[in-house]
């Protein structure tokens, strides 16, 4: 039996751009992608905190330091510049692989620019989770 495991979570991603004639992803700085072990066209999940939308696509890579999240494509009506995004992956592994793993997650502040420490929290935010 193989189980479905959170791999790799960016929260509080601001888009950036939007490119409704792109023909799809989600392009994302490149060094936010290493910092969570995100590949270029691995299958994402993505919840628009905004809007309450959630889709699937597959992750881009953005130029490092461009601090870009871009909807390209149909994921462009899902939603607007400014919107905050939960972007997710996930692994298949077994029960015993499943028993230490660990995902990794960043938090990201200031137009994406800044990634917070996990005790640390944004004026009017009182939550973190994993």
């Amino acid at each position: 039996m193989h189980l479905s495991l959170l791999k790799s979570k960016i929260l509080r991603a601001e888009v950036t751009d939007c490119a409704l004639h792109y023909e799809g992803s989600l392009a994302i700085d490149s060094g936010l992608m290493e910092q969570v072990g995100l590949l270029p066209f691995e299958k994402i999940l993505v919840g628009n905190i905004a809007n309450g939308e959630r889709f699937e696509t597959y992750a881009i890579e953005a130029p490092q330091g461009s601090h870009a999240i871009c909807l390209n494509g149909a994921a462009a009506h899902k939603g607007e510049i400014g919107d905050l995004l939960v972007i997710m992956s996930f692994a298949q592994m077994t029960a015993q692989e499943a028993a230490d793993w660990s995902p990794r997650v960043i938090r990201l502040a200031e137009g994406n620019r800044r990634v917070l420490k996990k005790d640390e929290l944004l004026i009017g935010d009182n939550s973190y989770s994993a």
